[in-house]
């Protein structure tokens, strides 16, 4: 009997070991699809990077005294200025010299990779070269964000580099011992997504994910005021310090200044494009009320009721026991299941983006930096699905060059990820 036992853990020692294999080489095969596409970034045509050079242009045009949310004050472009008059001067250091618009794709490069090294893992602190790997491959290849970020020049690079470093800090493992001590990082952390929401002031609702995080109520509901906090700082500097280039701002993001681009006027792929086209097709595209509410139905159908039920079967084992209320079960579950209370508020900032009426194909460089967090802890086959979707077909796609451009392609992808990432199984604690 013991023989039989000692062959059957051997047999299963060496089916891991083989399955461990195999998913390397996968995954190797996947880093090999993604250099190729990120090399041809880099050797496409210099006309490329237009946010960056307008971003550039608008900064100089500050530092010399002129409004730089017209667009007639900026050179050689046709495009706007869209974020808050406080960045004019925070992004200063970056623009001196012209050192980032001449090599702007390498910093890019070098940033990106940055992000997928501070991406934390959840649960099991385990780290190994091929969990890093796999993350930068996501974060390079996942959704063709960064492909977007560095054809447009966009600064959502920042933007993504201050989401990993806030994900680092919200989701380092709970040290109860520690005291109030441990709350440190978290409070920086969600300081940190605040900030990352003022840059696009349509993701504010992604800080609502932080009421799933595994600390009792109290605590999280002082990350998401000090989120909100930091959301609305340079909102406020903004106005107390550029009052005119405030009141430009707002006239050049809601299209008032005529003969003018303004980031009111794209159309973007989205669920809310996608409610008003189907509107469209009954004759009520000019019911914004409709339209309004077909666009909270396919969120709802699509996104956050999928999200529910998937929490839900997680949790709804312990919902019916003690005598708290339903609110207070779920709170107590999250702080005695930390890593799968982390999983799931990465899963609700996934999902909440997914949501917002305007993600421009870049802000899919966000979507890739929280599938990289969640799909580095599937099991194989589940990795190797979301794998194919997220990075495979899109970057094999990437060959025809009107791929994802215009259509839904990215959010459709984003959506099937999304789904094969929900958890599907009750946590044990």
């Amino acid at each position: 009997m013991t023989s039989l036992v000692s062959s059957a853990d051997a047999g299963s020692a060496a089916a891991s070991v083989s399955g461990s294999r195999w998913l390397t080489w996968l995954i190797l095969v996947a880093a090999m699809l993604v250099a190729m596409s990120v090399s041809v970034d880099f050797v496409a045509e210099d006309s490329f990077g237009w946010d960056v050079r307008v971003n550039c242009l608008a900064v100089d045009a500050h530092a010399a005294g002129v409004d730089p949310y017209f667009v007639r004050n900026l050179k050689d472009t046709k495009l706007s200025y869209p974020y808050l008059p406080v960045t004019l001067d925070a992004f200063r250091p970056l623009c001196a010299g012209g050192h980032l618009v001449a090599h702007y794709k390498a910093i890019y490069l070098a940033l990106a990779v940055i992000c997928a090294l501070l991406l934390p893992g959840l649960g099991v602190a385990r780290r190994g070269w091929r969990d890093t790997v796999l993350r930068a491959v996501i974060v390079l290849g996942g959704f063709l964000g960064f492909d977007w970020v560095v054809a447009t020049g966009n600064f959502e690079i920042l933007s993504g580099l201050l989401t990993a470093a806030a994900l680092a800090l919200l989701l380092r493992p709970a040290q109860p011992e520690r005291g109030d001590a441990s709350l440190v990082p978290q409070l920086a952390g969600a300081a940190v997504l605040g900030l990352v929401t003022a840059f696009k002031l349509v993701f504010l609702p992604i800080l609502a994910a932080l009421y799933f995080l595994p600390h009792p109520r109290r605590r999280k509901l002082l990350l998401i005021a000090v989120a909100a906090g930091a959301f609305v700082l340079p909102i406020v500097i903004s106005l107390a310090f550029y009052p005119d280039l405030f009141r430009s701002w707002i006239s050049a993001i809601t299209g008032q200044i005529p003969g003018q681009h303004s980031p009111a006027s794209e159309v973007n792929q989205s669920l809310l494009l996608l409610a008003s086209a189907l509107a469209g097709t009954i004759g009520l595209a000019g019911s914004k009320p409709f339209v309004i509410g077909l666009y909270a139905l396919i969120a709802a159908v699509l996104v956050l009721a999928p999200f529910a039920v998937s929490v839900w079967r997680m949790f709804g084992r312990q919902a019916g026991t003690g005598k708290t209320t339903l609110l207070s079960a779920f709170d107590d579950w999250l702080v005695n299941h930390p890593g799968a209370a982390m999983r799931i508020t990465v899963l609700a900032m996934y999902a909440l983006y997914l949501c917002t009426p305007r993600p421009k194909e870049y802000t899919f460089f966000q979507v890739a930096l929280y599938a990289a967090v969640l799909i580095a802890d599937l099991p194989a086959v589940m990795m190797v699905a979301a794998l194919t979707v997220a990075v495979a077909i899109p970057v094999l796609a990437s060959a025809s060059v009107t791929a994802f451009m215009g259509g839904y392609g990215q959010l459709t992808l984003a959506l099937i990820c999304f789904w094969i990432l929900l958890p599907r199984a009750p946590q044990r604690a």
